[in-house]
């Protein structure tokens, strides 16, 4: 499972945050056996649902980032405030102070850098840092100037669906795939009015906001449905709730439960795999990458 080499790609791909970003996409798009590239989680928070505090400390975010770029994350996503239920709201200063010399240092990796954020200045900041996506879990439908601030700075942007229920398990009303069908469209138009680039946008299902433990399995069963909106689909399924309640094990012991969901995910022909667990899911993508081959090498003529 070889991506290219993300120096490389920078290098010719000219002066905007999110060519990088744009080129990786379409490297992915044109391989015929695709395993999901994998983004690397770096939470620079006291409080996330699965990591929280233990790496608050910058040298410590910092020294995690680089390990999970050297497992093979390709993309790094650095996030300083939480999004579990009942977390406490950060202030833009102090989730800048959080998650800027994270990326600074970053930058020296081999991997691309997303900010995970809601707040257009975060953003910008982030971007000015050395960022080159934006992943913003309101899916461009909270803070107005974040869809702006990314097109200007030609940014990557992931947009996650999020009934604006952080940290909730209430069920969507209805069927699922159409509730996110309809907010996509919304999203989609915020993005075309703010002039984002098509091929450097991802749309994120949001596995555990505002959906029950039926819906996200359905939702993961489903995932075929929303390729027809033709943008590449992001999934991040890592340690949550509701692999728990199947498994029945707590968030540090959900590594097998995140792997079987995501091995789904990649043979539904997902672009981006969001984990804690890098190196486990690098070697479980080269088996999934190798199962689609065998799959398409089954459907040549004989």
């Amino acid at each position: 499972m070889a991506y290219p080499n993300i120096n490389a790609v920078r290098q010719d791909s000219g002066h905007q945050a999110g060519d990088a970003f744009a080129a990786l996409l379409r490297d992915w798009r044109h391989r015929k056996a695709r395993a999901p590239v994998i983004m690397g989680i770096v939470n620079v928070t006291p409080d996330s649902f699965s990591d929280g505090g233990l790496f608050f400390d910058r040298d410590a975010a910092i020294a995690h980032g680089l390990a999970l770029a050297g497992e093979g994350a390709t993309i790094l996503d650095v996030g300083g405030e939480s999004t579990r239920k009942g977390a406490a709201p950060v202030s833009e200063e102090e989730e800048k102070r959080r998650v800027l010399p994270v990326i600074e240092a970053l930058r020296t990796s081999d991997a691309l850098i997303s900010i995970d954020t809601i707040k257009a200045a975060v953003a910008e900041a982030a971007i000015d840092a050395g960022a080159h996506i934006v992943n913003d879990v309101r899916g461009l439908q909270g803070d107005p100037d974040l869809a702006g601030v990314a097109a200007r700075h030609g940014a990557g942007v992931v947009a996650m669906h999020n009934p604006a229920i952080l940290g909730s398990a209430e069920p969507l009303p209805g069927d699922p795939i159409a509730v996110l069908r309809a907010f996509f469209r919304a999203t989609l138009a915020i993005a075309q009015r703010a002039t984002i680039a098509e091929d450097r946008l991802v749309l994120d299902p949001g596995f555990g906001f505002g959906k029950s433990v039926e819906q996200n399995l359905e939702i993961l069963a489903r995932l075929n449905e929303l390729h027809d909106f033709g943008f590449p689909l992001l999934v991040g399924t890592s340690r949550k709730s509701f692999i728990g309640h199947v498994t029945d094990r707590e968030t540090d012991k959900r590594l097998v439960g995140t792997l079987v969901t995501n091995v789904v995910a990649a043979l539904a022909d997902v672009a981006i795999l969001r984990v804690h667990d890098v190196a486990a899911h690098v070697e479980a993508m080269r088996v999934a990458e190798a199962l689609q081959a065998a799959a398409r090498q089954s459907e040549l003529p004989r």
